[in-house]
């Protein structure tokens, strides 16, 4: 119900000799109640403009996209605390993460009323973010946040619509993996403490993720069956999936490496400190650091292999000139990349690579590694030359003997 009703207002205005008079002030006072039934006013200097707030407020009622004017007040800042509140319920470590992702949020956009976002500043926000220096996958991830924000308050009612969108998407950008050689696996896993020496198996030939190899367990560890069966990651945490608790078959040869590990450093994980505890994810990606260092390659003869404490010696040819045989960037994570690597060079299919790495879907598995499958120019060629040789009378092979 709407109403638009005109008002007299009366004060006491003093002229310019300082004597104080009545002075009557007409407008008009627009009116309508929401769902709820309260009523709610607005006053106007002109009728045409009370009716064009009313029929806004109108429009967005039938469309259901009407925002309570208080709420419609609420801050980006206030916001992310209320959700916040609620995303709670989620694993510890994945509140971190949007802990983090809301701290840029907060900077940007903290004082900012929800409504009054446009997609023009997200643009601008993340064209700076981008200028700053941070990566494309992680301004994507942060524009990703703040449409999931925003996503959420339009579900609330708290504002009718969002302003992050395909157009105001960075992109998540086209990074390629590094893939490491098995020679430069090798070397790592010679330049690695005998007491993590597994952790590289288990990324390189297992494909666990850092996290998993932490928590592993050495109950999980199928010996007579070759199989491991990741359940748990650091420190005792459930898989994000229930496709990461897939179990993956392994090399018999790896799990006697395994079993040896195991029987020389017993303890309730498969890798163990110094005190026999569990090994924490940043300990173990610091030891790949330093493992990482000590991996050179020849300069005369390219020759990968871990260097010893003092000195490198080339195991080659004698050089004793080097440089380094694995980017500076070079994580744990990228030794599963190599697990992907060795099973499409072996003739492995999506789904069968996509099974051994525990992605949720074959999408992840193409856009990850679909550079490395190998072009099939040859079979392409002659499912269509089949065809048309039949339809135009030539021999089999002749066409592609004219080539």
């Amino acid at each position: 119900m709407t109403s638009i009703t005109k008002r007299t207002r009366t004060s006491r205005k003093k002229d310019r000799a300082g004597n104080a008079r009545a002075v009557t002030t007409e407008f008009w006072r627009a009116r309508y109640r929401d769902a709820s039934g309260k009523q709610h006013e607005r006053h106007f200097a002109r009728k045409t403009d009370a009716q064009q707030w009313l029929n806004e407020v109108t429009a967005s009622q039938v469309a259901g996209t009407y925002v309570h004017p208080r709420t419609a007040k609420t801050t980006v800042g206030e916001w992310c605390d209320t959700w916040l509140a609620g995303y709670a319920t989620r694993r510890p470590s994945t509140v971190r993460q949007a802990r983090v992702h809301l701290a840029q949020i907060r900077a940007e956009f903290g004082a900012m009323a929800l409504a009054t976002v446009r997609p023009s500043h997200v643009r601008s926000w993340t064209a700076r973010l981008r200028a700053g220096g941070l990566s494309a996958s992680y301004v994507y991830a942060l524009h990703s946040r703040l449409a999931q924000l925003f996503a959420d308050a339009v579900h609330d009612g708290i504002v009718p619509r969002s302003p992050c969108s395909r157009r105001t998407s960075p992109g998540a950008g086209t990074q390629r993996p590094y893939v490491a050689t098995t020679e430069q696996v090798w070397a790592l896993y010679d330049a690695m403490p005998e007491r993590f020496s597994a952790a590289v198996l288990l990324a390189a030939f297992a494909g666990l993720r850092l996290a998993e190899s932490c928590g592993l367990r050495a109950a999980d560890l199928d010996f007579i069956r070759a199989v491991v069966h990741p359940q748990v990651q650091y420190p005792a945490e459930e898989l994000k999936t229930d496709v990461s608790r897939t179990p993956v078959p392994v090399a018999r040869s790896l799990t006697l490496v395994l079993s040896a590990h195991v029987a020389r450093w017993p303890g309730e994980t498969v890798l163990t400190d110094d005190a026999g505890g569990q090994v924490g994810p940043w300990k173990l990606e610091r030891a790949i650091r330093s493992a990482r260092a000590r991996v050179c390659r020849c300069a005369r003869c390219s020759v990968v292999q871990a260097a010893d404490a003092r000195r490198f010696r080339c195991a080659s040819c004698g050089c004793g000139d080097s440089e380094a045989g694995l980017p500076a960037g070079f994580r744990y994570h990228d030794l599963r990349h190599y697990f992907a690597s060795l099973l499409i060079a072996s003739g492995a299919d999506v789904k069968t690579v996509q099974a051994r790495l525990r992605h949720a879907s074959a999408k992840t598995t193409l856009d990850t590694y679909g550079h490395l499958w190998p072009d099939r120019d040859e079979s392409t060629r002659a499912a269509t030359e089949a065809v048309i040789a039949a339809r135009l009378g030539i021999p089999s092979g002749q066409a592609s003997a004219g080539d």
